[in-house]
């Protein structure tokens, strides 16, 4: 079976907005990112185990609030108390995590055809996001998430580096062209690349 991407024909690559006579570094980059494996993981209030002595990856889940562990490959985001999204570009650890969690401690949730994930970049970022969204993009750091809205729009926010600021964002599949609408939008003022 293909998936499609909720996006497939609503991201056009091109220049946009504000961009002309700017260099191509400067500019706001906008993409989508397909073929993830998205998993909710969710450990039951009454469960003996405990999350702490697992790893999928290499990685442990976090435990302490909007933090996110990665390596190369996946990322486990930290999205409430023992409740974990772990997004990953290796499709085949859905395996391991359906081997190494049991159904009496843990809910295993795949994501992947739900979500559209779309990758913003530049320095401008943390401007462009505070046009529709109540965070205070200050204190978001590299390896941090948050849960929020963008124009009333639920979201996921995962800082992916600051250095240049780039996050993935995870919206509802049937949200993903209101998003990408609403953000390229905020993004006209400073100019934009969609890749």
């Amino acid at each position: 079976m293909t998936s499609l991407s909720p996006l497939q024909n609503i991201l056009i690559k091109g220049l946009y907005g504000n961009y002309e006579g700017k260099n191509d570094n400067i500019l706001t980059k906008i993409k989508e990112i397909k073929d993830l494996l998205i998993v909710q993981i969710v450990n039951y209030k009454n469960s003996t185990s405990k999350i702490k002595d697992f790893n999928i990856d290499g990685l442990s889940f976090p435990e302490e609030v909007l933090k996110v562990e990665s390596n190369q490959n996946s990322r486990i985001l930290w999205l409430g108390p023992k409740n974990w999204l772990l997004v990953t570009s290796k499709k085949d650890l859905i395996k391991t995590i359906n081997t190494t969690f049991n159904n009496n401690d843990f809910a295993i949730t795949d994501l992947s055809h739900s979500r559209g994930v779309i990758e913003i970049e530049g320095e401008k970022l943390k401007e462009i996001l505070k046009k529709g969204c109540p965070f205070n993009f200050n204190e978001l750091k590299k390896n941090c998430c948050v849960n929020s809205v963008f124009n009333g729009i639920t979201l996921t926010i995962d800082m992916i580096d600051d250095n240049p600021y780039k996050v993935r964002v995870f919206v509802l599949r049937s949200f993903s062209e209101s998003f990408y609408h609403s953000i390229t939008d905020s993004s006209l003022e400073y100019g934009y690349k969609t890749v």
